[in-house]
């Protein structure tokens, strides 16, 4: 357990990723193969779901702390962390001891199974004989809080400088329906997949955001533009008889997107095709929150494959007949595509991203203003003699991404954020006008500067009308522009609606918060954009 605490400290105190890279990689290398399993099933999402809830918690805290309930719900807020907030009040540990990370996970996997006293007095011992930190992590185990700054993606490949294996074999392996229990350090990690070769994918080949006009990138006639879908970048590979399916991540999707599968009745294999997923309605492309839906699922329900049927947009071809086409010009290679692509019948899972006509840079500015209604994000500019690199070139891919969608809304309720920012008001809910009535629509928490949080906390305190728990509801005063990527309809919320990646773009102090934007001004974007 030390040295998983150790691991995570060390991730959990910086934001390079080669650093964290690094730790894991020393950790894999020395680490008991139980507990090293247990560590990549922790990184890859496969916690124990909570054996305990979180007021049982604080109550057993108190108790064992000798402290009234009310101060450790306090203090609650103020730390950020109710982890840490127990690991912090509790008394010193009577001894020391270590359990391994795989006997503890073990022994947590029993709880539910246990009466409610037999649980409290296990994690009372379990308590008794852990440090802060193990304290710390204990208390995330056990609530099913578990997380860290680490993809699936880096711990893959801090795995592989680990052990000195293929990245891409390693993400095949790893992914499926797998346990500790089910399975050894050595049948997982140490066994090779005789897919793997068959399933590798190529490295991306990202674009930079054009900031400027595209004016600054020469004649028109060097380019090929099309629509930048709102979707799921994919690699889409036939080889062998079978599919594969990566995300730009280089995480391997297959299993959540099973339409895709039936490309192999329409394609021969030796191909790979890199492109956009999204859901599909028969004709264009559904909103992005449909797709979410299906986003972060291992298996995905009869229902959800009806109602938001996936395809893969192609538009670049990787492979065709076994062979490698990057070294090609895009020009050759999008050829190739529009042919093997054309004809198949409208069902088919995988379809051609359309190329958009254009004889001058005003012209494109033209359609690219239509985006939204496309349910795209803007345009892709690819110079058509560009081979297909890897990683993020500047010169040949550019995005031309709309501006976001904003509106200007009052801040009625606020809240302490966590971390560093634990002592500052950062998290905020902002309304819109219905008539007199302020409705909530959107909560925000990025987007000012630290100065700018000060002033707010500064502010928040002095204009407190009540509190519920650790939220304030303030005077509705203030007045903020908050931007967004998208808009779409939400039975949830009291407004009916919802924003796609909400943020603060700046503090409205010119504008009183009688003349914030109103619900139905947010229903008319939903109408034209949703």
């Amino acid at each position: 357990m030390r040295a998983f605490a150790e691991l995570f400290m060390a991730i959990d105190q910086t934001t390079k990723t080669t650093v964290k890279t690094e730790a894991l990689a020393r950790y894999f290398e020395t680490a008991p193969d139980d507990d090293r399993l247990w560590t990549i099933a922790l990184f890859s999402g496969r916690r124990p779901k909570r054996a305990v809830n979180t007021t049982q918690l604080r109550e057993w805290a108190a108790e064992r702390a000798g402290l009234p309930l009310w101060l450790v719900e306090e203090s609650y807020p103020i730390v950020g962390d109710l982890a840490e907030t127990i690991a912090l009040i509790l008394p010193p540990p009577t001894e020391v001891a270590e359990p391994s990370l795989s006997s503890l996970l073990e022994e947590l996997l029993t709880l539910p199974r246990r009466d409610i006293e037999d649980r409290k007095a296990r994690i009372l011992a379990q308590w008794d004989r852990l440090d802060e930190t193990g304290r710390f992590l204990s208390n995330k185990l056990i609530t099913g809080g578990f997380r860290i700054g680490v993809s699936r993606k880096l711990m893959t490949r801090a795995l592989a400088l680990a052990t000195g294996q293929d990245e891409a074999a390693l993400a095949l392996r790893l992914m499926g329906d797998w346990t500790p229990q089910s399975t050894t350090w050595h049948d997982l990690v140490e066994s090779p997949d005789p897919q793997e070769d068959e399933s590798r994918p190529y490295p991306f080949y990202l674009a930079y955001q054009l900031d400027g006009t595209p004016e600054d990138l020469g004649p028109p006639d060097d380019w090929l533009a099309e629509w930048k879908w709102d979707g799921i970048r994919g690699q889409l590979i036939l080889r062998g008889g079978s599919h594969h399916v990566w995300s730009r991540g280089e995480e391997l999707t297959t299993d959540r997107f099973p339409e895709l599968a039936r490309a192999t009745d329409f394609l021969a294999p030796g191909h790979v095709f890199d492109g956009e997923i999204v859901a599909w309605d028969g004709s264009q492309p559904m909103p992005f929150n449909t797709l979410q839906q299906r986003i972060g699922r291992k298996t995905v329900p009869k229902k959800l494959l009806r109602e938001a049927p996936v395809v893969l947009l192609a538009y670049d071809l990787l492979e065709a007949g076994g062979e490698d086409l990057r070294d090609a010009p895009f020009s050759e290679r999008r050829a190739r595509l529009d042919a093997l692509l054309a004809n198949l019948p409208d069902d088919a899972p995988v379809r051609r991203s359309p190329s958009l006509a254009f004889d001058s840079w005003e012209a494109l500015a033209e359609t690219r203003a239509t985006a939204r209604e496309r349910r795209a994000e803007g345009v892709m500019l690819k110079r058509l003699d560009a081979p297909y690199l890897s990683g993020r070139k500047k010169g040949d891919w550019w995005k031309w991404k709309l501006d976001p969608l904003s509106v200007d809304a009052v801040m009625i309720y606020a809240q302490q954020g966590h971390g560093r920012r634990a002592n500052l008001f950062t998290d905020f809910t902002f309304a819109a006008w219905n008539g007199n009535e302020l409705v909530p629509f959107t909560k925000a928490y990025s987007g000012l500067t630290d100065a700018e949080f000060d002033r707010i906390t500064n502010w928040v305190r002095r204009n407190t009308l009540q509190r519920f728990g650790p939220v304030r509801q303030v005077r509705p005063e203030l007045v903020f522009e908050i931007a967004f990527e998208g808009i779409q309809p939400s039975p949830r919320h009291k407004s009916g609606l919802s924003l796609r990646f909400p943020r603060m773009a700046r503090w409205r102090h010119d504008k009183p918060a009688q003349e914030a934007n109103t619900l139905d001004d947010l229903r008319a974007l939903l109408e034209a954009y949703g």
